[in-house]
Parts: C-alpha cells; structure tokens; sequence
C-alpha cells in the first residue's frame, strides 16, 4: 500500500476527530464571559485553527503531491520570517528560499537522494555567499545562521511528505499538545513544583505544560490509531524543543513574534515551530 494513500486513510480518520474538538472548541470560546481576560485572542486562535484543519487535512487526502505543495508552502513562508530575525542577506534568504522548495521536492520525487550527499550540498549552499562575498567580519555567523534555517525549515518538512501517515499523525498530535500545554500551563502552573519554568529563555512555559502536552499528545495519536511509546516521545519532546528553540532565535533577534499576520499567533513559525522538530525526531526514531 503506498505511503500517500495511507495517508489520505488516516487524514480521513482524522477529519471526525478533529471536527469534534475543534467543534467543542468553538462551543467553549463562544461561552467564554466578557470578563475572561484572554477571550478575543483565544476566538482569534480558534478561528486561525480551523481555517488551518482542513488545509492540513486536505494537502494530505490529495496524496504526496498535496503534502509537497503543503510542505513547499509552510516552508516559503517559514524561512521568510526566520531570515528576517535572523537578519541574513539577501544572497541567503535566495538559498532559503530555494531549499524551501526543492528540498520537500525531492522528498517528493526522489527521496532516496535526500542522504549525506544532500547534506553536503546544503553545507556548501549555506556557506556559498558568505564565501564568494569575501564577508570576513560577519561570513562565518551568516553562513551557520543559514545552515541552521536549512536543517531547521526544509529539512524538516520534507518529514511531511517522507513520513506518509505518520506525519498526519504528528501534525494532529502536535496541535492537540499544543492545546494540552495551554491548558495544563493554566490550571496546574500557577504554583507548586508544576509551575517551575522549563528554561529563562519562555518563563511562561512550566513543566504543567508539559504535563498537559504528555496527556493531550498520547489522547490524539491514540485517536489516530498511531500511538507507540517512541513515536509519542518524539512528538512531546519535538513539541517542547520546538517552542523553546524559536524562544531563543527570537530572544536574540529582539522580537516578541517571527510575524504579525497570523491571527492570535503572531507569525507562521510561531504557529510551526513544535511541528518543525516534531518531524525531525520522528524521522530520527521511525
């Protein structure tokens, strides 16, 4: 059975699980007092999620051509916003912006191509500019910059179309821990040895997220059919790194969000930055 028609079965599975929650969801937020602080910007997140489900869910019931045009899509976007923080050039947001493109492609077209010989090559596409521009005050900090955005963005979401089913999988898993960290962070956080911030680089993130991520995860890839213990660590860990990874690029760029057009998230990689090593895990450990 090939990979993109499983993928459509599970993205199928998936669509009553998802409506489900996303339904209550929207019951919840609607009910939400005037006086609860945070209720415009949890509407606003619900509605940014369910505009984004059936995106999600539907590249993949098209097949791996979907998730190409899913995975090249996220990408361009992504390494926009994560070549302006990282204040690169334009020689290597060109670099990004092609890898964000030809890598899920060929994931696409020909993935056993995307080894160490792949990897050699976007070693040398990120240093490239640096080199040829004789940039010796700052060469060395643009070319690691962009080769962490290659490993990071493209790299990772070629997972989408690798990863057949389980990505529709992870992709789900990593949105309802998403959820589960909020709300864990909410109700268990405030005090106790629960709300002990993870790192300084996102005091707001306790280890009540954490919690509440573990259960939400393990609720929706057992949902899916999907659960095993390795497949369950990768996508919590994923999730928790992720967020704490894009917390120090954007610590260090001075900004609060990658963007500001994603509503109740700021910018994309505010909303992707769990799924980018999510997939990269789970192409380590499946």
């Amino acid at each position: 059975m090939s990979a993109a028609f499983v993928a459509g079965e599970v993205a199928g599975r998936a669509l009553p699980v998802v409506a489900g929650v996303l339904g209550a969801g929207g019951v919840a937020v609607a009910a939400l007092p005037s006086r609860v602080r945070m209720r415009a910007e949890l509407r606003k997140r619900w509605r940014t999620w369910a505009l984004a489900a059936p995106l999600f869910l539907g590249a993949f019931l098209v097949g791996r051509a979907g998730a190409f045009a899913l995975a090249a899509g996220l990408g361009a976007v992504a390494v926009g916003e994560y070549a302006r923080m990282a204040a690169l050039p334009r020689g290597e947001r060109v670099v990004l912006g092609t890898a964000a493109v030809a890598v899920p492609g060929l994931a696409w077209a020909a993935p056993g191509a995307l080894d160490v010989r792949a990897a050699g090559v976007l070693l040398i596409a990120a240093a490239a500019v640096a080199l040829f521009s004789g940039d010796a005050a700052g060469g060395f900090t643009r070319a690691c910059r962009t080769a962490f955005g290659l490993l990071w963005i493209p790299v990772a979401l070629s997972g989408l179309v690798l990863l057949g089913d389980t990505a529709v999988a992870v992709g789900v898993a990593v949105a309802f821990g998403d959820v589960g960290a909020w709300c864990g962070g909410t109700a268990l956080g405030r005090r106790g040895p629960l709300s002990r911030a993870l790192s300084p680089l996102s005091p707001n993130k306790t280890w009540a997220g954490v919690l509440g991520a573990a259960a939400s995860t393990a609720a929706a890839l057992a949902a899916l059919g999907a659960f095993s213990p390795a497949l369950w660590a990768a996508v919590l860990v994923g999730g928790v790194l992720g967020d704490l990874l894009e917390s120090m690029v954007k610590r260090e760029a001075g900004v609060k969000d990658a963007g500001t057009w994603l509503p109740g998230f700021g910018g994309l990689l505010d909303r992707v930055d769990s799924l980018l090593v999510a997939l990269l895990l789970t192409m380590a450990v499946t």
